[in-house]
Parts: structure tokens; sequence; C-alpha cells
């Protein structure tokens, strides 16, 4: 029944582990919300939850007493062991029965172990597949080969597919695919900057991490962020503007090619408006500046990113209200990549 957005659901579901000393090994709670989200993906009643024969907690008899309180009416617990040994057989099969005495009005229902499965030779052979992708190198090629694998991208220009591989690679969101918007001399805008020895501009410190410095050094950029600078702490505590427009104001005086904006919609707003003035003017006429802009949220994102489709200077976006570092960061290092490819 619904209470709201609550779902309070009257059976549930108890996964049983063996429990460990070492806490860390503890973790099939990981697997029960996996279970949870795959059964029941709007729930945010504890109607699957773990347990542990001995070492862990909550061990079995209170995850039973727990999901009654909680208004289970029928309780299954799975023994989450490979193999039908005394625990499976004889220990946990006498917690049950306990229980049931306990709790004569409540079903209880106790099901076979993982056991022997096809599905779990399926499991075997995955294991073994992803062991020849061990090297990052070679687990990046796999990733790319499956984003080709579980999405049709072949009606998307061929210029662009290494960003959107990059960005979905990133993400694991193939929405990317369908949101990215280019300007038509973006990625021509973005190379020549880089390979003229142009800074790159960002938002945040995070951004700044992420862009990959050995590929910039072979030309000589530099990555540039202000947001802690002090002059720009200072002006924004003596005008009430956000650091990270003052911080885009004075960066663009540092011979900037990319500007990457992956958080802050007041700062993309403000590098719209600052090339939309007639002293950037040249940068606009001669798409000679990319801006990145991804920013990520609920309140001006959207907004920020749908006026920077509409200018008239080399731009890369993504009209939704996804976004962020993440996204920032894979355009530039794809645009890095090609440019040392290229």
């Amino acid at each position: 029944m619904q209470e709201g957005k609550v779902t309070i659901h009257m059976e549930h579901i108890i996964l049983i582990g063996h429990g460990s000393p070492k806490k860390e090994a503890n973790n099939i709670d990981i697997v029960g919300k996996l279970l949870h989200n795959a059964i029941h993906p709007d729930c945010s009643d504890a109607c699957v939850r773990s347990a542990y024969l001995e070492f862990g907690k909550p061990d079995i008899m209170t995850a039973i007493r727990q999901s009654i309180e909680e208004g289970a009416t029928k309780i299954i617990a799975h023994p989450y062991f490979l193999s039908s040994g005394m625990h499976v057989t004889k220990d946990i099969p006498e917690i049950v029965d306990k229980a049931r005495s306990q709790f004569p009005d409540v079903e209880l229902v106790y099901t076979e172990p993982l056991g022997v499965h096809s599905k779990l030779v399926d499991i075997v052979i995955e294991r073994i597949q992803s062991a020849k992708f061990a090297a990052p190198l070679d687990i990046e090629k796999r990733s790319f080969e499956i984003i080709s694998e579980e999405t049709d991208l072949s009606e998307l220009p061929a210029e662009q597919l290494p960003i959107i591989k990059r960005v979905i690679h990133s993400t694991a969101d193939l929405e990317f695919k369908n949101t990215l918007t280019f300007h038509p001399d973006a990625i021509r805008a973005g190379i020549e900057a880089i390979r003229a020895g142009k800074n790159i501009l960002t938002d945040i410190e995070m951004v700044k991490a992420g862009i990959n410095k050995k590929l910039m050094s072979r030309w000589g950029g530099k990555v540039i962020c202000n947001i802690t600078d002090e002059e720009v702490v200072r002006i924004s505590e003596e005008t009430g503007r956000t650091r990270s427009e003052i911080a885009m104001e004075k960066g663009l005086a540092e011979n900037i090619g990319i500007i990457a904006i992956g958080n802050a919609p007041t700062a993309l707003l403000k590098v719209i408006e600052l090339m939309n003035e007639p002293r950037y003017s040249s940068l606009v006429t001669d798409h000679s500046l990319l801006v990145v802009g991804v920013p990520v949220g609920f309140v001006k994102a959207l907004e920020s990113k749908a006026l920077l489709a509409t200018q008239q200077f080399p731009f890369i976006t993504n009209l939704s209200r996804k976004g962020g570092t993440p996204v920032a960061v894979a355009i530039v290092n794809a645009l890095l990549k090609i440019a040392a490819e290229a």
C-alpha cells in the first residue's frame, strides 16, 4: 500500500551470510541493496535486509524480529552460501524453526542456497573475461567497445564520437549521446587552442585536477583556476558576487583557449555575458575560444546551458540537468587526445 511516497511491503527478504571476524568482509548488505533496487526500484522501505550466522550484525533472529516489528507478515530467508553444508542444512534451519515457534502468525520461508546453477557459470566466465582487461588501457579499450555494443552511435558525426564516447565512459550514462550539443567549430577551435599552447580556464579546482597535464605539457599550455585567488575572494566578499563569476572575469585575460565549466551556472552565465561585450568581440568573430559549459544541478544549470547553445562562439554543452566535473574533464581530455593523435 502507499503512504505518501513510502511503499510498505508485508513480505520481507533476509539474505543470510556466514559472517567474518573481519568487519569489512561482512558486506552482503550491498547485495541486499542491489536486490532491493531490482525487485522494488521505488521503495524506501527496508523490505530486503542482511543478517549473519556469526560474527556479523545483525544476527538472524534479530533481523527476523526487526522485519516483524516493521509489519512483515511473510519473511523469505535466503542462505547466501555456495553449498549446502552444515550451516545451510542444520544451523540456520534451527534458527528459522525457533523463529517460527516464537512468531506463529508470520509465514517464514527458507530457500535453497546459491548452489550449483548455470548462471553462476556465467559469472565465472565474466570474471575470467574481465581479468583479461586488468591494465588501465585495456579496461578503457574494452569500456569503449561495450559502449559501441550497447548503443547505436552510427548516425553521430565522426569528429564528435571520441568526445561523446569519453563522456559516456566517464559517467556510465548513455543519455549523453542524445544531449551533448556542439557548435560547428567547437572541435576545431579546441584543438587549435591546445596546439597553440593556450591555457585552459576552469570554474573549480576539481575540474582543474582532472585535466591531463601530461598531454597539455606537449604544447606548453597551463590549467588555471582562480576560485581561491585572494583578490577573487576579497572582491566577492565586498560585492556579494559569486567567486566563480569573478574568477571567470579575471581568468579571461590569461591567454585562454578553452574555458571548462562543470559546476557553476553563474560562471557560465558570466562567460556568456563577457563574450558578448565589445572588448571580447574578436574572440567571437574569429571563433578562437571554446567554451565547454556543462554545469550540473537544478537551479540555472539547464537554463545556462540552453543559453550557451544559442551563442555564435564555439561551445560544447549538454542540454539536460546532468553534467558536472566528470563531464567537463572528459570533454577536455578527449580534445587533448584528439590533438595528440591527429
